[in-house]
């Protein structure tokens, strides 16, 4: 069968490849490395886009994508100006708000929290709050109580362990009053209180339940003295979560009121900065790393250019060229990059789809745990297998390794014939 003359020679040597003992230990060693490289950075860059994946799915599922806060005077008729936001292609769903910052007391216990006065409805179009809810009933803890009895509101599992309560105690929650503009006498004014009961408690994990409670809209408006249908801010649901803070601005020059631009890169942005810096170094590292791994076969290609000085001279004797004999000895380190890249990307792709239960298996193994719920907003490694990520690390192992036999292969065309054939 026909076969070019340097693919057949290179063929032989890859397939006779014996090798001095050293020799073979830095072609194998070469070929391991590149593999371990490959395969470590395809799990971490699977780690790294399943983390972002549980941002936008989870973590997000509860912060606000966006919103649109008023400056000075609330947001009257605010349903009319919801109305034309929803006109925007990249807008899902809207829903009022109204936020607050107090104090909520038991007993004597007391723990700083930060209450959004909501409409239940319209909240879980942008919201899945009510998927976290582990003790009471989201729904009816908005209906409309009974004259005489304290209204009731969600807090967040944190707040509720802090003060010890439980769905159905009543607790009581002390509000700031509007300063106004007037004097010093208006600036400090005594909070005011107001009793609620606890109708249900959500755990979703992280900071956030220590932080975080729910009360109706209605209540909230008259704790600030808002009108009927007056709110303090808009919150969005949008289709790209990374675009957030783009669809924020378009809407907000839209909307005819004066409103602080809000997304959820000012307070959870760092998370995902955060998951973009360690790709971008675990990256590099990685990369390197292979580098290093790919550079070993430079030795073991100028060991087996030594090696094969008279075959060498022989072949340029019988009329091959200097582009022929590079291309024999470039095989040669093509063979380990291949290997190396090929088996790395196969054994990473496995280990990466399977990295939550391998992760979790050694959770167990050694009773120890190495995420935390109460402080991240997950408890397991998540993992998300991306074929680009395989696709890029495979190719950028497999030119490193051509690169590094460029080298040696051209050493291997300065051999001069009538030198190493009068020393045979």
């Amino acid at each position: 069968m026909f076969q070019p003359f340097s693919l057949f020679v290179g063929l032989r040597y890859i397939r006779s490849r014996r090798g001095k003992g050293f020799a073979k230990f830095i072609s194998a060693a070469s070929t391991i490395g590149i593999a371990l490289g490959v395969m470590v950075l395809i799990v971490v860059l699977s780690a790294m886009n399943g983390f972002e994946k549980v941002l936008a799915e989870k973590l997000l599922s509860i912060v606000p994508h966006a919103e649109l806060i008023a400056v000075n005077e609330p947001v009257k008729n605010w349903q009319q100006r919801a109305q034309k936001l929803t006109q925007h292609p990249q807008v899902i769903s809207v829903a009022p708000v109204i936020k607050l910052t107090g104090m909520m007391q038991y007993k004597s216990a007391l723990k700083a929290v930060e209450i959004r006065g909501v409409d239940a409805q319209l909240e879980l179009a942008v919201s899945n709050i009510n998927d976290y809810i582990i003790d009471g009933s989201w729904q009816q803890t908005f209906e409309l109580t009974k004259e005489g009895e304290p209204a009731q509101l969600v807090i967040g599992a944190g707040i509720a362990k802090k003060l010890d309560v439980n769905v159905g105690d009543k607790i009581q929650v002390l509000v700031p009053q509007n300063s106004g503009t007037g004097g010093l006498e208006q600036k400090f004014k005594a909070p005011k209180r107001v009793n609620l009961t606890i109708g249900a408690i959500f755990k979703f994990g992280g900071m956030i339940d220590d932080s975080l409670a729910y009360i109706p809209l209605s209540l909230a408006a008259e704790l600030q003295g808002y009108k009927e249908n007056t709110v303090q801010g808009i919150r969005l649901k949008v289709a790209d979560v990374f675009a957030a803070n783009q669809i924020a601005r378009e809407l907000a020059y839209q909307f005819d009121h004066y409103v602080y631009i809000y997304d959820w890169t000012y307070t959870e942005g760092h998370l995902f900065n955060d998951i973009q810096l360690v790709r971008a170094v675990m990256f590099i590292v990685m990369v390197l790393v292979i580098a290093v791994a790919s550079f070993n076969i430079v030795s073991t290609l100028i060991m087996m250019v030594n090696e094969k000085k008279g075959d060498i001279a022989i072949l340029k004797t019988m009329g091959a060229s200097q582009s022929q004999i590079m291309t024999v000895f470039i095989m040669q380190g093509m063979s380990n990059g291949i290997i190396g890249s090929v088996s790395g990307a196969l054994i990473g792709a496995y280990i990466a789809k399977h990295l939550t239960e391998i992760f979790a298996s050694i959770e167990n193994a050694f009773n120890v745990q190495f995420l935390s719920g109460d402080v991240y907003f997950i408890d397991y490694l998540p993992t998300s297998v991306n074929s680009t990520d395989i696709y890029i690390t495979t190719i950028v192992a497999f030119t490193m390794s051509v690169f590094a036999t460029i080298y040696p292969a051209w050493q291997a065309t300065k051999v001069e014939p009538a030198k190493v054939l009068g020393q045979i």
